[in-house]
């Protein structure tokens, strides 16, 4: 038995690989609006092996590629708009992550007006269809990324439940966001239990004692006990994000220290 295989009461071995430490690049949206070379340029001497895409910030993406292989960055998804990935932007966005050198399409969030059992019925039909897409091209299943009011009960149903039983394992995932799904009064892990394989990216977010946002590993949520069961959910990738850092930089190092020591 290996060190990552020590069972629960043994100690906790398992350690997240440090090619799947990632950042999601909307953290550093301010500083990459001035120096999208430099920051990830930063990031990589960090030691993030990933970043997840997030606005391009003027640059296309054969250049976003052309930066990232030069830090030895690797992308591993890119947000794309609803309205885009329903549209007839689907196959250009699907051309741009090949370009990325990227796996997964993901929606990032669903229209307001989407928000009740019927908008995210439609949105199941319509990821399943994309997804098909997304397969058809060489790329992974689309994934959908959730907030909180995505795990509301509306009508007496969970709304993030109906994706999870209208959509096909094999066409669609979930970029699950771990603060948002416990401002939502939702376990991570249990999702992984009760649909393994569905979650190949996370994002790691931490939680302040007032409910707002902290860097990874300096709040309230326990990754340790949330990330247990991660294999079971088949998650890849563990992208750090924070809404609203301070200091980006100091976020990324904190958080990149935090998860490359945690053992579960």
């Amino acid at each position: 038995m290996g060190a990552q295989d020590t069972p629960a009461g043994h100690g906790r071995r398992r350690r997240i690989p440090r090619d799947a430490i990632g950042m999601h690049l909307f953290t550093m949206r301010d500083p990459l609006a001035e120096d999208f070379r430099g920051t990830v340029e930063q990031l990589a001497e960090i030691g993030y092996a990933t970043v997840g895409v997030s606005g391009r910030h003027g640059h296309d993406a054969p250049a976003i590629r052309g930066m990232l292989d030069a830090t030895g960055l690797r992308a591993v998804l890119e947000h794309v708009g609803y309205d885009i990935l329903t549209g007839s932007g689907l196959p250009g966005a699907l051309e741009d992550l090949h370009t990325l050198g990227a796996e997964w399409p993901v929606v990032p969030s669903l229209p307001e007006a989407m928000h009740t059992p019927a908008g995210f019925r439609e949105a199941a039909r319509e990821f399943n269809r994309i997804g098909l897409a997304s397969r058809e091209a060489g790329l992974g299943p689309v994934l959908f990324h959730n907030h909180g009011s995505d795990h509301a009960e509306v009508e007496g149903e969970v709304l993030y439940d109906i994706l999870l039983r209208e959509t096909d394992p094999e066409l669609v995932g979930f970029e699950l966001d771990v603060y948002w799904a416990a401002k939502g009064d939702t376990d991570a892990g249990q999702y992984f239990v009760r649909e393994p394989g569905r979650f190949p990216a996370l994002h790691v977010k931490d939680m302040a004692p007032d409910g707002g946002f902290a860097d990874v590993g300096s709040g309230v949520l326990d990754f340790s006990a949330m990330f247990r069961c991660a294999h079971v959910g088949g998650v890849r990738q563990w992208l750090v994000e924070h809404d609203s850092p301070a200091d980006p930089f100091a976020t990324a190092r904190n958080s990149y220290a935090h998860l490359a020591a945690l053992r579960y």
